[in-house]
């Protein structure tokens, strides 16, 4: 798995670094690579503690093309994966995310163009439930879940680093690729089954630019509903990632990442009897903090 990480941040840096060439003002390229690193170490300590060690990376690149024309091309991955030891737990993870993103839109009329865009969205590893646990259950791996949305629309776009996507017209493949989970019927694709495809309607919103010097902003709104079954639920998610740097290596960024799914369920044990009766959706919520070294270009 370190192997696919590093492959795909040293293709991601080949591709988007390549673009970037002086002479080729068509292509606006940004990248932020981040490295960050936490531990306490406790000894005799009256107040209590546990000993922790923790790190996470995060890169962020985005290639735009823009002819001057008619033909705009935005292209952004995001990377994150993270690591905690913590006490005699196991090591487990923090954070995990593969998030790619393509649009191509050619202009029709003003701020106005006609867009087709992919969005593929994973993480690289094994997820569990209870990770300190011996017992602990996985409800996650690579590609389980994965989802590939492929959409047509149009795009707004009244300035380079602001657009709104409208499709009426989206597909969402949902993928859980793993024997364990798909038996269960996880992520809303039937069990036995590997693959859930829904067809529905998409607004995507996506800001990045430099909110104030040395302060960038990169963030992302999806609201999907399918037609074809219960459309009134929609599905929200919206990420956002800030980093603000202190010199030219050492700087802070703060991630979060919010998401309602109504075929995610979640158990809760009503009768405490140590199983879930009751599945139902609920409103995720992810936050993560932290200073370290960094490169950006």
């Amino acid at each position: 798995m370190k192997r696919l990480l590093l492959s795909m941040t040293a293709i991601a840096l080949t591709v988007m670094t390549g673009a970037k060439d002086p002479a080729d003002t068509l292509w606006n390229v940004n990248g932020t690579l981040s490295v960050n690193f936490s531990q306490l170490a406790l000894s005799n300590w009256a107040a209590g503690g546990e000993n922790s060690m923790a790190g996470n990376a995060l890169a962020g690149f985005s290639a735009n093309y823009d002819n001057g024309k008619r033909l705009i091309w935005d292209n952004y991955l995001r990377l994150g994966y993270g690591m905690i030891a913590q006490g005699d737990d196991p090591v487990r993870k923090s954070d995990d995310i593969i998030d790619l993103g393509s649009k191509a839109g050619y202009k029709i009329n003003g701020n106005w163009y006609y867009s087709n865009m992919i969005n593929f969205l994973s993480q690289f590893a094994i997820g569990y439930d209870r990770p300190g646990d011996e017992d602990r259950s996985k409800i996650s791996n690579f590609l389980a879940p994965g989802y590939l949305m492929l959409s047509t629309g149009f795009d707004w776009k009244p300035k380079e680093c602001f657009s709104v996507l409208l499709s009426p017209v989206t597909g969402k493949f949902t993928f859980v690729f793993d024997d364990e989970l798909n038996a269960l019927g996880a992520f809303g694709v039937d069990p036995g089954k590997s693959i859930r495809s829904e067809l529905g309607g998409l607004v995507r919103a996506r800001f990045e630019k430099e909110v104030m010097k040395n302060i960038r902003l990169t963030t992302g709104l999806g609201l999907f509903s399918n037609y074809l079954e219960d459309p009134q639920n929609v599905d929200v998610n919206w990420d956002l990632l800030a980093t603000f740097k202190v010199n030219e290596y050492i700087s802070a960024s703060i991630m979060t990442n919010l998401i309602y799914d109504h075929d995610i369920k979640f158990g809760e044990d009503t009768n405490e009897d140590g199983t879930p009766d009751k599945f139902g959706p609920r409103t995720q919520f992810k936050e993560l903090f932290g200073i370290g070294f960094t490169y950006s270009f």
